[in-house]
């Protein structure tokens, strides 16, 4: 699916972040479900934030699924039942965006119709502790895949096109999640949060699950989410050393997190974020896009820049 619409668009476009989104309209996320709290509270502002971002350019979305898991919903007395459907709906959600946003300005537009992708995040997004950016989780990797066969199933059942395993702290979470992905039809991303210029959150070196990825026939594009804008071009340097898979990039917007005060630093400071766009093209991503703290003004950006570089290509 990914290099078939990258022939097609030469750069791809994935959306921004969601939660500062949702904050930014209302939304209180101070909760283990984080965004996924408002798949049961608010999920028209969550279709909302969606169609937003396919308007401001983007070409693949990403559901709210990321903190959620049946278990992380029946640790805060919920039912099974529940879950799943709360599961489902944040592929629901997203499609229906993205088809209103095509049918009432993107098809007249000459865009493609959105991909949907659908958000799975790491063991340590449901624990809520961090522990996505150490891995340090001290399970198995067989209980890593039991935990997240139940959900991918429950995405691939709502419809998404894709699954986009994403701030992955580890190999062996990655090992684990390819396991669950037996038993699914779709393909996915797979994307690692990272501590520095050349190695994964707990340490392993990203060539190296690159190297090991690029075997993977389920594992469409590598990549990178959830890190510091300024390590992204080198790591983009060391996936290509390892595989010629498209590489999928969406840093965080360069502020700096307060884990104790859950504040972040630094807006004022920080470099434009579009400005890095051009520089993890030259490096080699062709699928862009935003996390935490970007905007769709950031994706709007991307947008534009992207559309003036394939100008200027022709």
């Amino acid at each position: 699916m990914l290099r078939e619409r990258l022939a097609e668009q030469g750069v791809l476009i994935l959306d921004g972040a969601l939660a500062t989104e949702l904050e930014r309209r209302g939304c209180n996320l101070q909760d283990s479900l984080w965004s996924a709290k408002m798949l049961m509270e608010e999920p028209e502002k969550i279709r909302q934030v969606h169609e937003d971002y396919y308007r401001a350019g983007a070409d693949i979305g990403i559901s709210a699924s990321y903190q959620a898991s049946v278990p992380g919903f029946l640790a805060r007395g919920y039912s099974v039942a529940q879950a799943r459907e709360w599961i489902r709906n944040s592929v629901r959600l997203l499609r229906e965006a993205g088809e209103a946003y095509w049918r009432a300005e993107g098809k007249a537009a000459g865009r493609p119709r959105p991909i949907a992708a659908a958000s799975v995040g790491p063991y340590g997004a449901y624990l809520a502790d961090g522990s996505e950016y150490r891995g340090d989780y001290g399970i198995s990797e067989e209980e890593l895949a039991a935990f997240h066969a139940e959900r991918l199933h429950l995405l691939e059942e709502a419809g998404a096109d894709l699954f986009a395993c994403e701030t992955i702290p580890s190999l062996v979470e990655a090992k684990a999640i390819l396991r669950a992905l037996e038993d699914c039809t779709l393909p996915c991303w797979m994307s690692f949060s990272c501590r520095d210029a050349a190695h994964i959150s707990e340490g392993t070196p990203i060539a190296a699950c690159a190297e090991f990825l690029d075997g993977q026939d389920r594992v469409e594009a590598i990549g990178v989410n959830c890190t510091a804008p300024e390590y992204i071009e080198g790591l983009i340097r060391e996936i290509r050393r390892a595989s010629d898979k498209p590489v999928v990039v969406y840093g965080n917007s360069g502020e700096q997190y307060d884990p104790a005060e859950r504040v972040w630093h630094g807006r004022e400071t920080a470099p434009c974020y579009a400005d890095w766009a051009p520089k993890w093209y030259a490096a080699g991503a062709r699928i862009l896009g935003g996390c935490c703290r970007t905007t769709p003004a950031d994706i709007a950006a991307i947008y534009a820049w992207r559309e003036q570089m394939l100008r200027e290509k022709q």
